[in-house]
């Protein structure tokens, strides 16, 4: 009961914290658009029917009922079709009447008077300022969690303490975790070493960490290697032999290296078959960008990579295979990961909080680098389209010639309508393979 009930405080920590960083998102919307004298008419998290609004002056904040996002409405988010002049009549094809309905739509959130008011007639660098606030709250919303986490929690380090013994030796390669009558035993457990031992001494030389240890214990094999742990509060000396073994090699984040051909790449080193506890141990601040940096750089990695990515992953939700425990997930997924952790009993409260904010800072980063892809309707298309109004401005003053005005961003809405059936076919395959094959931590 215990378990279920961690289960779910995991998933609705993440719930009330996506929900929150979605929220301070559209803040950041909202209030440099009130600053700078936009009329505002809605602010609202989720989408679909909503669930509950009050009315505060001329806008209205409210709760929808899909929580996957949220959104504020500006008046006049499109210009008319040429600088000055009335919108055109409707025109025919269905690209054409979805420009033209953008238009109108856009046309009567303006009332008499409120023109000057319209979000198109905001200055460049202002639109670019709105646009860009969400993201600049997940940006900061990200650092928050992070700092939180690295500072006050800390990262996960292997400690001096042994927290496995393994009583065989398995290769590299094998995918069985249990021992057979064959299999060699492991020096380790053979020499006498236990779990919860802690390793003083390595061939005569202190065991200042656990790195340092294993170092030479790799650069050991076939070499008789006098031990000294404690046990209990006392001395326990043992001699232990390192069996020369092919190990899988650890990259840049822990996970194993894989070859062209998608094969283990291994190397041959002195092995005893014993393992680390672990322990948060608090980083300074100076680690909380760099830590933030990383982050970004792999989410824009897998939005570069996401074509391939949903391929994979509807492979695997469709076929026998298994799904790339670093691939893209969905709100469902996330939860269930967050439930996963918050559940595990042998994990430390505080490695399970830390986690859990993690988790969060994460999906904040997320939402940071997905915005600002530069396609209506994200953030990111609306900051383009600016930009290339500025441009064209530009260039039109250098050259002395007319303004050209407001770029028609209206004619983007095929592109825009695209993008949402993407968006939406996208969530349905990960909410999907979230279901019928899931990422475990477990």
């Amino acid at each position: 009961m215990d378990t279920v009930l961690l289960y779910l405080l995991g998933v609705l920590v993440i719930v009330v914290g996506l929900a929150l960083s979605i929220a301070l998102h559209e803040i950041g919307h909202l209030v440099p658009a009130k600053l700078f004298g936009v009329k505002v008419t809605q602010y609202m998290i989720g989408f679909g029917r909503t669930l509950f609004s009050v009315r505060r002056g001329e806008t209205e904040y409210g709760v929808k009922a899909l929580p996957l996002g949220g959104y504020i409405s500006m008046i006049g988010m499109f210009p008319p079709a040429r600088p000055g002049g009335r919108m055109r009549e409707a025109s025919t094809g269905f690209f054409n009447t979805m420009v033209q309905e953008a238009r109108d739509t856009s046309e009567k959130t303006i009332a008499d008077g409120e023109d000057g008011r319209a979000f198109y007639r905001l200055p460049v660098w202002k639109r670019i300022i709105v646009m860009l606030g969400g993201p600049a709250m997940n940006l900061l919303l990200a650092i928050l969690f992070y700092a939180i986490v690295l500072t006050g929690f800390g990262t996960a380090q292997a400690t001096t303490t042994i927290g496995s013994v393994s009583e065989c030796v398995l290769p590299a390669t094998s995918e069985r975790t249990a021992c057979a009558a064959d299999d060699p035993a492991a020096p380790g457990a053979a020499a006498g070493i236990l779990p919860g031992d802690t390793l003083l001494e390595v061939d005569g030389a202190r065991a200042e960490s656990w790195e340092q240890a294993t170092a030479l214990i790799r650069d050991s094999a076939g070499e008789p290697l006098d031990i000294v742990v404690e046990r209990d509060g006392e001395r326990v000396e043992v001699t232990a032999t390192p069996l020369l073994t092919e190990r899988p090699v650890a990259g840049e984040n822990g996970e194993a290296l894989l070859d062209a051909d998608g094969e283990l790449v291994t190397r041959e080193v002195g092995f005893l078959g014993i393992g680390p506890t672990s322990e948060l141990v608090p980083q300074p601040a100076t680690a909380v960008l760099p830590m933030v940096g990383q982050n970004i750089t792999a989410v824009a990695g897998i939005i570069l990579d996401l074509p391939q990515r949903l391929i994979d992953v509807a492979e695997a939700a469709f076929g026998p295979g298994e799904r790339d425990p670093n691939g893209p997930v969905s709100v469902v997924g996330v939860g269930r990961l967050a439930g996963e952790i918050a559940s595990l009993d042998e994990a430390p409260i505080a490695s399970r909080v830390a986690s859990l904010l993690g988790i969060l800072a994460s999906l904040n980063v997320a939402l940071l680098v997905f915005n600002l892809v530069p396609l209506l309707p994200l953030d990111g298309g609306h900051v383009a389209g600016a930009l290339w109004e500025g441009i064209r401005r530009f260039f039109a003053r250098l050259f002395r010639r007319r303004d050209p005005g407001p770029v028609d961003t209206a004619k983007l809405m095929p592109v825009t309508f695209a993008v949402v059936i993407v968006l939406g076919a996208m969530s349905a395959l990960l909410i999907y393979a979230d279901i019928v094959k899931p990422i475990s931590v477990l």
